[in-house]
Parts: C-alpha cells; sequence; structure tokens
C-alpha cells in the first residue's frame, strides 16, 4: 500500500524524518549539536534527580523520548479510565499541542473547540469526562489542578522533560515499528533525551511492534462513528456497507492507522497531513463521493463541518493483563520499582 502525502503535508519534515529512521549521511555535520543537546538533557535529569521533589498528589507522567506520536493518548485515556474504575477522582495536565489559546491555564471540556485547545485534550476529556488542565508551564497546571478539582491522581500527557513538574511515576512509550531511529539526540536524530533515559523510567510501553524489555500495546478498533449524525457501524458492517474508502490521519505516525484499516479488509486511498492539522473543508472534498474515514483524533476538529460520508475509527489501548493496575499502584506508591 502506497502512502501519498497530501499538499498540507510538510516536505521539509518529511525528509529530516526519513534521515532520521532509515539513515542519511547529511545528518553527520549535525552531530556535535546533538551531542549538546544530549549533554544538557543529562545534565538537567541528573539536577532533577538530586532534587527529587515529592509532588503533592501522585503525578503519573505519559511521555516519550522522540519527537512526534507514539500512542500516549490512548494509553493515558485507558489509565484515567482504569483509575477511574478505582473510584479515584482524576485530573490531566497537557501543554495542547496544535492550540491556539492565547492565555493560559485552560481548562479543556468535551464542549471545547479543538482548534484553540488542541485535538489531543479534547479528545481526553470527550473519552474520560475528566479534566483536562492546559499550560506550558506544566507546574502551573498542576497547582490549578489541585486547587480547582481535588484529584487523587494527575496524568501528565507527555511532560517527561519538563523536570519542573514533580511526578511519582513515569511511563515512556516507543512506537515499536520505528524504534529510535539512528538513536541520535536532535537534530541528527529523533531523541529529546539520550536512550539510555529508558532505564531511568518505571514502565517503557511498545506500541505497534516488538521492543526488548517493553510491555506491548495494541490499538483494538471500536465501532465506527458517523461524524454527522453518530451512527455507529461495527467494523464487518462497515466493511460490507464501504469497502473503498478515503483514509486520512493527520498523527504523528499515520502509517500505524493505515496498516490497521488494511488489516480490517479497507481499500484504502490514503491521506497524510501533518500532526495537528487545522483541517479546513476543502482539504476532505475529494471528487469520487468515496466515505471519508479518519482517527479519532482527528475527527475531533472534523466534527463542526462534517459531511454525511465522514466517518472516524476510535481505537482503544490494550495492555497486558494488570499492567495498567500496575502503572497506578507505582504512581500511588502501592508498589515498588519495576525494571523494564
Amino acid at each position: 500500500m502506497a502512502v501519498e502525502a497530501d499538499k498540507p503535508m510538510s516536505k521539509v519534515s518529511d525528509w529530516i524524518q526519513r534521515g532520521w529512521y532509515k539513515g542519511s549521511p547529511w545528518l553527520l555535520p549535525l552531530r556535535p549539536l546533538s551531542m549538546l543537546v544530549s549533554l544538557e538533557a543529562s545534565r538537567r535529569l541528573n539536577h532533577f534527580n538530586r532534587s527529587r521533589p515529592e509532588p503533592p498528589v501522585p503525578v503519573l507522567v505519559v511521555g516519550n523520548i522522540t519527537v512526534g506520536g507514539t500512542g500516549k493518548t490512548p494509553l493515558v485515556i485507558a489509565l484515567v479510565q482504569a483509575a477511574q474504575k478505582r473510584g479515584l477522582k482524576v485530573a490531566v495536565v497537557s501543554r495542547g499541542y496544535g492550540g491556539k489559546a492565547g492565555q493560559y491555564p485552560v481548562t479543556v471540556t468535551a464542549e471545547s473547540a479543538a482548534l484553540e485547545v488542541g485535538d489531543e485534550p479534547v479528545l481526553i476529556a470527550r473519552r474520560t469526562g475528566a479534566p483536562v488542565i492546559l499550560d506550558p508551564d506544566r507546574r502551573n497546571a498542576l497547582d490549578v489542578a489541585i486547587n480547582t478539582c481535588n484529584p487523587d491522581l494527575v496524568i501528565s500527557d507527555d511532560g517527561l522533560q519538563h523536570y519542573a513538574l514533580p511526578r511519582s511515576a513515569e511511563v515512556v512509550v516507543v512506537d515499536g515499528q520505528r524504534g529510535l531511529g539512528n538513536g541520535r539526540c536532535l537534530p541528527e536524530g529523533p531523541l529529546r533525551e539520550p536512550a539510555s533515559r529508558l532505564k531511568e523510567v518505571d514502565f517503557v510501553v511498545s506500541t505497534g511492534g516488538g521492543w526488548s524489555g517493553a510491555h506491548p500495546m495494541v490499538m483494538r478498533p471500536g465501532a465506527i462513528e458517523n461524524l454527522a449524525d453518530g451512527r455507529t457501524l461495527d467494523v464487518h458492517a462497515f466493511l460490507r456497507e464501504y469497502p473503498d474508502v478515503h483514509a486520512v490521519a493527520g498523527i504523528g505516525n499515520p502509517r500505524r492507522y493505515f496498516n490497521l484499516l488494511s488489516i480490517i479488509g479497507l481499500n484504502t486511498q490514503p491521506h497524510v497531513f501533518p500532526d495537528h492539522h487545522a483541517y479546513q473543508p476543502a482539504d476532505l472534498a475529494f471528487s469520487d463521493g468515496l466515505p471519508v474515514l479518519m482517527t479519532e483524533k482527528d475527527a475531533v476538529k472534523c466534527a463542526a463541518f462534517a459531511e454525511p460520508n465522514w466517518w472516524y475509527l476510535p481505537v482503544t489501548a490494550d495492555l497486558p493483563e494488570g499492567l495498567l493496575d500496575r502503572m497506578l499502584d507505582r504512581a500511588l506508591g502501592a508498589d515498588g520499582n519495576e525494571s523494564s
């Protein structure tokens, strides 16, 4: 299956990522800068480890060490829902990438506009009902969450490298298909911190493929929902009615989504958009009348101007039995450290 980039896809970004993950000699001159980034990241981590401030409430950070999406949001949703099943009151803090809020902090609800506050925070709020507090200063977001929500647990969507944010436990999500690329820090490679950072965290989770020492996470498709009228079809019913679709993805790793649609059995015409893309109706104005099937993350930005033949596929994070509980127990101080 060929994956073709639409015009909105940044050619420069695509070119850089190919170099990171497939190798390219033009990156070599960037190595001195990458070494500086690696040294600075290590210095900041060492400083954090020396002080290790105790959070005022349990804080679980879900992040990654690479640039781009790895599947953190479905895991955050799964953790929030697992905590809620225990009767815990949960708040989520986030940066809100892709949003245009002029002032912070911002409290996101299911009714918030995704183009203003970001697609992932709205998706988390809609799927969990938990309050989501946005602020680039995540320590301030934590303080606001504590003062306004009185939570038993705070989960940080990203923020692993935001060391002003105290935390009780850390989970890193790795893209099991793309891995760590060339293993170099920015700008020569995709790493925000050296790969050795993975030895410091409590849990490592791998999405979409095997990763040595990591817990596997599989994205399970749910019922496919129509953006315009809310009608749902299970995967088999949708396949019988709409075997051919325009597949739209504006996420960190769109290939994972397209592969899932292929496994389902759909014939797709893939359309790639940049992560957090601000969609306009013209972006999805295909002329052949085929239905459009997008990710749930894209759907939160397109619902306001949805056409009758636009659909989205929600996914749920499927993890080994008991893993979510062990993550929560670690954050709540109910168990010992885990070597992932």
